[in-house]
């Protein structure tokens, strides 16, 4: 029997299998890089082991290191988790030799899934069906034009390695596939060191299935349901849900079989998931095989009443599976949102620094897998994703109906986060009614719906501050503390104080008089009360109608919590500024923290407008910085690897 576990890895999942290893009685053991020593999953093991090095390639990644550390704390087995190391097969092999058990799927199975196109060639061997298209050798930009035309257009392009949306393209007719080629392939060898690619059939709004499946050391295999993963962004996916509100009974048999089918093909142990394309026309086809557990598998979990780590763990000490598929049942329904630290107001540009404030609600029926806690820093080196939220109910409006109000009342306030943009989605009538597909956020979503609702809440953040600020400078009063703020003795203008919203200056003329504000912003009045106030929570009456908000600062930012609005911020433009040097022409400035992951061109150099500068990465999504004129490069100020902060200046460009 295992008795203590290395978690490989950080953040909400390591947390989460550390809860599974102190319900079954086994030691825990975290690693951890120099960012994340202070996240939740550091305490909350029964040990921790410092990795070095703030960037995965210097940590999580390394695999001397997650050996050594095993090996100096005595660990029986080592659990990957998800991402990192999870897919090596060579990590799994290096384990095996290391005399450590390795939580997960065998080596052979791993590599054999490790290429798409090899995968699809075994699917198409056992008769588990594939999308057509072409998975072969021969990677010439001629040949795949060729076999592109035969397919028939559109045409998805797919790295044969990796993942994440990376080294995808679809070319909708023959005129575009040259470029879409030549675009894939460079990010593919960009991302994972292999340029080649398999062509498929594209079929427009599909959906995507996933069949939860699991295998023993005994050759058994079984499916515990599926789950839909339909709604994505930049192929990515952000709500998951199960069962999934596409399938009938007939067509989830058929899936699950074919699942079952496709793990026997690899002589399948442990737990992975195998992904399929839904058509419009009701056909399934083979996508991939996840060899590893998958962020979605709460869902499972709370249909199944299961605990999927704990049925890695049973299976990695050559147990056999608990069940049979026969016994496998669900019940009621379950969906999972992804909260990411990003701004979806701003293209869901990644958002840093540190949360201020944390809290959930604690509702019966839904469950929350979080990396964070109040005073956690949010980096530019790791994935985004700060939690998950699942919700269980009954049936799938119910389910709904609990996310909706777990949304609106957890609590994140210091980063940005895509809070207001999943709750709109819960609100979107053809999300409740599963009326969905893979490109719906891209086709269908009304993102400037989402910006009114938006600057509707802007508003009560503008007077939350201000009154936030008011009740601050009141409590510090030691003269004539009765008198009316900003009384005088003749008649006099309004006070006001200036702010930021989204980099936007707004004016707030407020005079106090007989217990209310009268309040005008952007030629709009407000008559506003405060009701109550307590130390950060404030209720304000706008207008009559009453508002309770919740606000944390950092130097001139306020944070401001709404049940309706999620988080919104606003920055107080101080009444003497420190005057800032203005940015010169020619500088180029880095937009957010981040990583120099790629310098590309070199002092001298003469650029044309729009040419590639610099590439930077922060949480994993790379931004790469154009000139926006003709020019040669004069001046290169980082280099590449370095961190940096918002607003370092990059580089000079000389015009020509």
């Amino acid at each position: 029997m295992i008795q203590s576990i290395l978690i490989a890895n950080r953040g909400e999942i390591a947390t989460r299998i550390i809860k599974t290893c102190r319900r079954l009685g086994i030691r825990s053991i975290a690693v951890y890089s120099e960012p994340d020593q202070n996240l939740p999953f550091v305490h909350d093991a029964d040990e921790a082991i410092a990795l070095g090095g703030k960037s995965a390639k210097e940590s999580y990644l390394v695999q001397d290191k997650i050996i050594a550390a095993a090996k100096r704390t005595q660990a029986d087995a080592i659990h990957p988790g998800f991402g990192f190391l999870s897919e090596q097969a060579d990590f799994a092999l290096r384990c095996q030799k290391e005399g450590l058990i390795f939580i997960g799927p065998n080596a052979d199975a791993i590599q054999k899934m490790g290429l798409k196109s090899t995968a699809k060639a075994i699917m198409q061997e056992h008769g588990v069906p594939t999308i057509p298209g072409y998975q072969g050798e021969h990677q010439s930009l001629d040949q795949l034009i060729q076999e592109a035309n035969r397919i028939g257009y559109p045409v998805l392009i797919k790295a044969v390695a990796g993942g994440g949306g990376k080294g995808m393209r679809i070319a909708y007719q023959e005129n575009e596939i040259k470029s879409a080629l030549l675009a894939a392939q460079q990010e593919a060898q960009n991302s994972f060191g292999n340029s080649s690619v398999i062509l498929e059939r594209y079929f427009k709004n599909a959906r995507h299935i996933e069949f939860q499946i699991f295998g023993d050391q005994q050759g058994n295999v079984l499916h515990l349901l599926e789950r839909e993963c339909s709604i994505q962004r930049r192929y990515q996916k952000v709500i998951e849900e199960s069962p999934s509100p596409s399938l009938s009974n007939q067509l989830r048999t058929a899936m699950g079989n074919a699942a079952v089918l496709a793990a026997k093909a690899i002589n399948y142990d442990n737990a992975g998931t195998v992904e399929f394309i839904l058509t419009e026309e009701q056909e399934f086809f083979f996508l991939e095989v996840n060899t590893r557990l998958q962020v979605e598998h709460p869902v499972t979990e709370m249909i199944t009443g299961l605990d999927l780590v704990e049925w890695q763990i049973l299976v990695a000490e050559g147990q056999p599976l608990p069940l049979q598929q026969e016994a496998v049942s669900s019940h009621g329904y379950a969906i999972e949102c992804r909260l990411y630290a990003e701004d979806p107001s701003d293209n869901f540009f990644p958002s840093v620094g540190k949360i201020l404030h944390w809290k959930t609600a604690n509702i019966d029926g839904v469950r929350y897998e979080v990396g964070v806690q109040s005073g956690s820093e949010v980096g530019i080196y790791y994935d985004p994703m700060l939690a998950k939220i699942i919700a269980h109910g009954a049936n799938r409006s119910t389910a709904i109906r609990k996310m909706q109000y777990a949304l609106k009342h957890l609590k994140c306030l210091g980063v940005l986060t895509n809070q207001t943009f999943l709750l709109a989605l819960m609100q979107n009538k053809a999300v409740q009614v599963g009326a969905y597909h893979t490109n719906f956020i891209e086709q269908e979503f009304d993102f400037q719906k989402l910006a009114t609702q938006a600057a509707e809440g802007e508003t009560i953040a503008l007077i939350a501050s201000l009154l936030y600020r008011w009740q601050q400078r009141q409590q510090k009063r030691t003269l004539i503390p009765t008198l009316a703020s900003g009384w005088r003795n003749n008649f006099y203008q309004p006070q006001q104080e200036s702010y930021l919203v989204k980099e936007v200056p707004i004016v707030v003329h407020y005079q106090y008089q007989n217990t209310a504000f009268d309040i005008n912003i952007q030629t709009k009045n407000y008559n506003v009360k405060l009701i109550s106030h307590t130390h950060k929570t404030l209720s304000i009456a706008i207008n009559g109608w009453q508002h309770k908000v919740h606000i944390e600062s950092l130097d001139h930012d306020y944070y401001i919590h709404h049940l309706n609005y999620g988080q919104l911020k606003t920055t107080l433009i101080p009444q003497f500024p420190i005057i800032e040097s203005e940015k010169a022409k020619g500088d180029y400035l880095a937009p957010m923290p981040s990583e120099v992951l790629k310098i590309n061109v070199e002092v001298g150099q003469q650029i044309q407008e729009g040419q590639a500068l610099i590439t930077l990465l922060s949480m994993k999504m790379e931004n790469t910085i154009v000139a926006q004129e003709n020019g040669c490069i004069e001046e290169i100020l980082v280099t590449e690897g370095s961190a940096i902060a918002k607003g370092t200046l990059l580089l000079r460009i000389k015009e020509q």
